[in-house]
């Protein structure tokens, strides 16, 4: 029996005039979730694609034996992410849109909370802007990036919307949206994964305070390799980052 043939592909966005002029860069913080890889990029390649969002999928890839930090590896993926690109979406890679109404359109009006609280799976309080977010490279820059300082899982965002309320942005959120919390696929299984969520000494009060130098100006990486790859039949491009910490500075970037 002959294998059925795959689907074919989708006509690239520089062939088709109607995409429109800009394009995206999906910054996905990553490590070690190749199950959740695999299912992430073709999918959110079709699904852009079907809205005719042009887009590049930058995996960010943190390969150095410190404690993750997702805010970090965004930085470095808007640094890296080239001048082809106008604006960018940190993008959960365990968070899959399944409402074909969600707008990843460009945000000229402001940082755009895709993931917003009435939608996320999990996350419903009202300053919540993680999961996912839109904003110009403009207005990125405007908030000098997101606080290096946040090393293992969680606050990094919440940080982050006191930098937004602090340029002087204001968050929107989608509206008319009717599907609630089926709004998104969540493959996150925290039995088989689970997340660093340990806080070490003096980061028990650092987690609540607004970094007010550092950013985009002081992250410290360095890239290992970057590789163009194809999954399923969607383009991406891996960086595979090195950070580095000042452990005088932020000693809960190790265990040790």
């Amino acid at each position: 029996r002959q294998p059925c043939p795959p689907p074919a592909p989708l006509r690239p966005p520089e062939e088709e005039l109607a995409w429109g002029p800009h394009r995206l860069a999906l910054l996905v913080p990553f490590r070690e979730r190749f199950e959740e890889l695999l299912a992430f990029v073709p999918y959110m390649h079709r699904f852009l694609s079907k809205k005719r969002i042009r887009h590049h999928i930058f995996i960010l890839n943190q390969v150095d034996h410190f404690r993750f930090n997702r805010a970090s590896l965004i930085n470095v993926g808007f640094l890296e992410s080239g001048n082809d690109t106008d604006y960018i979406a940190m993008h959960d890679v365990d968070l899959l849109p399944l409402n074909e109404h969600l707008d990843y359109s460009f945000p000229e009006a402001g940082p755009f909370h895709v993931a917003s609280p009435e939608l996320h799976p999990l996350y419903h309080y009202k300053t919540y802007v993680g999961g996912i977010l839109l904003l110009t490279k403009q207005h990125y820059e405007l908030c000098n990036g997101m606080s290096n300082r946040f090393w293992g899982w969680g606050r990094e965002d919440d940080e982050f919307y006191r930098r937004i309320k602090g340029a002087g942005l204001q968050v929107r959120r989608p509206s008319g949206i009717t599907t609630g919390y089926e709004t998104f696929q969540h493959l996150h299984d925290p039995a088989w994964r689970k997340r660093d969520q340990k806080r070490i000494a003096a980061q028990k009060q650092e987690q609540f305070k607004v970094d007010r130098e550092g950013g985009l100006n002081n992250v410290r990486y360095r890239i290992e390799s970057r590789t163009d790859l194809s999954v399923a039949g969607a383009p991406c491009t891996v960086l595979n980052i090195l950070l580095d910490c000042d452990t005088n500075e932020t000693p809960w970037c190790t265990f040790g």
